[in-house]
């Protein structure tokens, strides 16, 4: 195509734009062949270039396979992965055809890389999942499809592949057809296709393989230009998140890309966030103003009247207000090394808006095998499970089965913002809409003032035997003394009674400190300053607490007890180290379980230098500082 030809150019352009677009994405076990049969595909529709076909000669000669061209090393970028002969990233392929265009990703095959598949999947319209003709469907291959299922991906190829190293075998194809469907029939996708070929010698990929005549299918390539995808949600109601807010000329700007529905100017709207009705002025794009949305479409939107909206507000048809919760039961793919914890409070982002939450209740584990529901209190690397999710605000929403936009969270840690697993909203809990707060004439200010003093969460952490009780203890005689209203919460009396079902798992170490947290802010919004005195080990547990009274307006005062551990253990009257030592007690903090020390405690106490009194008196100075002590 010459493109200083106009007439060639716009008959080009034309064409494209009624060539309809495919995304899907490759995956399987590692060593199936999916570099391999992207490859292949490009090969065989001429979309490499000489000086690339020169090179990948060149590269394959240099890894020896003597089978020819290697086509896996066409997308084999990254350094690691050309030395080890594995897909680590996701890569990115774009091609044509006469019939379609296609987006293509080749997502890793290895077991530590499923957050790659998923991230490639929830992106796409269908799935070619490859299988080794001689391995069959193995536990990698169900891990997928299952993935594939939960990011609302329709149409699965089964692509049985490496099928000239079996001799051909039909009856080895059944076998391998009749294992797949009999496991994934549970996940009512609107089509699977099974399809043998060899993609390092192009059987089936784009033409026919003239050494299986029992197979009258089509080509991969055929199914792929002709497959229907499932149409943009444009017969759903309007729906945008705004994913920026911007001003030019005193006129606000709400830019996002529409996740479902239609909407013309002159259109009554509903924000999420306020509540806030108004009316749709203009749609704006880089070509000018649009008459109404489609699906997909990236549009800036403009409104009559000047109202509270923020980036991650989502804007719907006012007939049919997108629905807003905080609680919900969802389906999540865990992949993170450390296990998800019931309790632990969490980052979950739903498109532009990033809310803290947690797994207020783990409902069960999804066996991968049989689809089984399993009882379970945590999810470990690559798991899928059931969960109902609590966050401290709530977001609007939509199922994700109807709206993958609105329904599709990413689960994020807070210290490190590192991304631990995906979760898929299924629908709402009802307590998110029946339980509303109920607020009173007489609120803390009014109990702080009968009090003559500011509440405050003074959070004393250290290893067992550090001096925290110690510590907490002569803090609240001389608070006592000065008339203050004081409560000093300490973790062994506090699992005598409201925290009494609990052991020292991590799981429930997590849950004592929330528990203890929530008691905490209660009875600092009473007006009370709360001593608490947990090991609470884990940053993140303790982070949890800190958010908890600061999002309710109170102070909270990290207090770091720092002991040296040979002193813990010598001042251990109750022997528990030395029991901790002989396994006679599991999961003990600074023996067989793990004590992460605070990084920017308000207060750091060396137990070793200062004797009780003056580490309390230190406290309380601290206190009188921050204006609670009046």
């Amino acid at each position: 195509m010459n493109p200083d030809n106009p007439g060639l150019l716009a008959a080009f352009l034309e064409r494209q734009a009624r060539v309809s677009l495919l995304r899907f994405l490759t995956c399987g076990s590692v060593d199936d062949g999916k570099s391999t049969l992207i490859g292949r595909l490009l090969y065989d529709t001429k979309l490499i270039f000489d000086d690339q076909l020169a090179r990948l000669e060149r590269d394959s000669e240099r890894r020896g396979t003597g089978e020819g061209i290697d086509f896996s090393l066409l997308l084999d970028g990254l350094e690691a992965e050309r030395e080890q002969g594995i897909t680590i990233d996701v890569a990115w392929r774009f091609f044509t055809t006469e019939r379609r265009r296609f987006i293509v990703a080749d997502t890793p095959g290895h077991e530590q890389y499923t957050r790659n598949m998923a991230t490639g999947a929830s992106q796409c319209d269908l799935a070619v999942v490859l299988v080794d003709a001689r391995h069959g469907v193995v536990v990698q291959t169900l891990r997928h499809t299952l993935i594939a299922a939960l990011m609302g991906i329709g149409s699965i190829v089964l692509a049985v592949n490496k099928i000239d190293l079996v001799d051909f075998s039909e009856a080895r194809f059944r076998e391998i057809e009749a294992a797949f469907r009999d496991a994934t029939g549970r996940h009512r996708f609107r089509d699977v296709t099974v399809i043998p070929l060899s993609a390092r010698h192009g059987d089936n990929v784009t033409a026919r393989g003239a050494r299986m005549p029992w197979y009258a299918g089509p080509t991969l390539l055929e199914h792929l230009e002709t497959v229907e995808v499932a149409p943009p949600a444009e017969g759903a109601d309007f729906r945008m998140q705004v994913q920026r807010v911007d001003r030019l000329d005193g006129v606000r700007l709400y830019e996002g890309t529409v996740a479902s529905g239609t909407i013309r100017p002159g259109a009554r709207v509903q924000i999420s966030g306020s509540g806030a009705m108004a009316t749709l002025a203009r749609i704006v794009t880089m070509d000018g103003d649009l008459a109404e949305t489609r699906a997909g479409d990236a549009v800036t939107l403009t409104l009559a009247e000047q109202v509270d909206i923020s980036r991650g507000d989502v804007i719907s048809d006012a007939e049919a207000p997108v629905a807003v919760a905080d609680q919900f039961a969802a389906e999540i793919v865990w992949l993170a090394e450390a296990s998800l914890l019931a309790g632990r409070a969490y980052l979950l982002k739903f498109g532009a808006r990033t809310v803290a939450g947690s797994v207020s209740r783990l409902r069960y584990r999804l066996d991968v095998n049989s689809g089984a529901h399993l009882e379970a209190e945590t999810l470990a690397m690559n798991e899928v499970g059931m969960a109902n999710i609590a966050l401290d605000a709530p977001v609007a929403f939509a199922p994700f089965a109807e709206n993958r936009a609105l329904g599709g969270f990413i689960v994020i840690d807070r210290l490190s913002n590192a991304t631990l697993g995906v979760g898929m909203i299924r629908h709402a809990l009802r307590r998110a809409t029946n339980v509303k707060w109920q607020e009173f004439e007489v609120d803390r200010a009014a109990r702080s003032a009968l009090l003559r003093q500011k509440p405050a969460v003074v959070w004393f952490t250290g290893l067992s035997g550090a001096g925290k009780s110690a510590i907490a203890s002569a803090t609240q005689r001389l608070l006592h003394a000065e008339g203050r209203a004081t409560y000093v919460l300490d973790g062994d009396n506090v699992r005598h009674g409201l925290n009494r079902d609990l052991g020292f798992t991590e799981t429930d170490r997590v849950e004592n400190i929330r528990r203890a947290a929530e008691v905490a802010g209660l009875m600092a919004d009473a007006g009370l300053i709360v001593l608490v005195s947990f090991i609470s080990p884990y940053r993140s547990d303790r982070a949890l607490a800190r958010e908890r009274t600061a999002t309710a307006g109170l102070a909270f005062v990290e207090v770091f007890v720092d002991t040296p551990i040979e002193e813990c253990r010598r001042r251990d009257a109750k022997g528990l180290y030395a029991r901790a030592d002989r396994g006679e007690i599991a999961n003990f903090t600074g023996v067989s379980a793990p004590y992460e020390a605070p990084e920017r405690a308000e207060l750091a106490l060396a137990t070793m230098r200062e004797d009780v009194a003056s580490l309390a008196a230190r406290v309380v100075a601290d206190l009188r500082g921050r204006g609670c002590l009046g």
